[in-house]
């Protein structure tokens, strides 16, 4: 039965398969690492712009390297788990640093790099310089998990080596690359999480988990839980064309991207403009009653998903004149119209994006 699986599968993606994507054909090892960082809990469709633009920038590694951080957070910025890109580029400065520019071929070395895990080092390696490598990424563990009715969460520690050693074990002694690719492939084409397409898997006459009507239930899901709702105040300091904006914490949401101001809870808006960025509040105009202020307005609030936890959103715009010349380290001034090009995650780039869009008009008055 062991070698049966690999067989059909190879033979399964030799029609099936997906042979056109613009990381396939290449044995070059920075391409393929470059994609699969990107795809790691991200979709193809939503990889394929950002792969492109990397490479069109960095196309080589060495140029990856080359580069600043911020350079690389800004072209990152939208795909999130933004720790990935840190990590990308960390990677490529020790490639060049500790390898001399080149990727190990040992799939054990490769995992000893920033932000490589052993299923990504695997692929490299066989996708690349023809190791026997097994690989175990989220689809992956799907198709076991069904095939072989293996039951227990995915991420546990007991079943995590237990798909490890099925991987190592239904291997192939060759064409370790194809049936490598065939897994993935039918995991995201046919073996999906939700309405698999039994009737176009290979394995569907072998399959423990379509025999006993168990797809829905391997793999094993994680016990549902409530997710958190957090909320948090930004503070859309607005000069004329421009907005300030400050660089993040290397940790947390957001890591090391430009972010709108966070106003402390319970405090005052125009306080804390005043106190903590030297910026007076002006005349703005109140969506509400159309007259001029000396007042916050509130954009609309939104809500934007995590991992692991909801964030609530509430924008506050203020209309502000600088009055202290000196700007700690990690903050500046960015027009309006630049914003394309910077390090922002995704909500902050909406916020920006819709107050240009609205020209003098508060965002109060715009539906979301």
């Amino acid at each position: 039965m062991v070698k049966d699986i690999s067989l059909r599968l190879i033979a399964w993606h030799r029609r099936h398969g997906r042979h056109d994507l613009p990381w396939q054909n290449t044995t070059d090892p920075y391409r393929v690492w470059l994609s699969e960082i990107m795809l790691q809990q991200t979709q193809v469709a939503t990889v394929i712009p950002y792969y492109l633009r990397f490479l069109e920038r960095f196309p080589r590694l060495a140029d990856l390297a080359a580069a600043p951080v911020e350079e690389v957070m800004a072209l990152w910025s939208g795909l999130g788990y933004y720790a990935r890109a840190r990590n990308l580029h960390a990677c490529a400065r020790a490639v060049m640093t500790r390898h001399g520019g080149r990727f190990p071929h040992d799939p054990d070395v490769i995992a000893e790099l920033p932000g490589i895990g052993r299923s990504t080092a695997n692929s490299i390696a066989t996708f690349c310089f023809g190791a026997h490598a097994p690989i175990l990424d989220g689809n992956v563990k799907r198709v076991l998990c069904r095939a072989c009715g293996i039951e227990g969460q995915p991420a546990s520690s007991a079943v995590d080596k237990r798909l490890w050693a099925l991987a190592t074990e239904l291997m192939p002694a060759r064409q370790g690359a194809v049936y490598n690719q065939a897994q993935m492939d039918l995991g995201a084409m046919v073996c999906t999480r939700t309405r698999p397409r039994c009737e176009a898997c290979p394995l569907n006459d072998i399959c423990v988990a379509r025999a006993s009507g168990r797809t829905a239930e391997l793999p094993t899901p994680k016990p549902r839980r409530e997710i958190p709702l957090r909320h948090t105040t930004l503070l859309v300091l607005q000069d004329g064309a421009r907005v300030l904006l400050e660089t993040r914490p290397p940790s947390g949401i957001w890591g090391g991207l430009l972010s709108l101001p966070e106003l402390p809870q319970g405090a005052d808006a125009e306080t804390w403009a005043e106190q903590r960025f030297g910026c007076r509040v002006i005349a703005v105009t109140c969506p509400r009653s159309g007259s001029p202020g000396t007042q916050s307005a509130p954009l609309p609030t939104f809500t934007h998903g995590f991992s692991h936890f909801r964030l609530h959103i509430a924008p506050l715009l203020l209309r502000v004149k600088p009055h202290h010349c000196a700007m700690e380290p990690g903050r500046q001034w960015l027009e309006l119209a630049a914003t394309e090009g910077a390090a922002l995650p995704a909500p902050i780039r909406t916020i920006l994006d819709a107050l240009q869009a609205s020209g003098s008009r508060p965002l109060l008055s715009r539906k979301r």
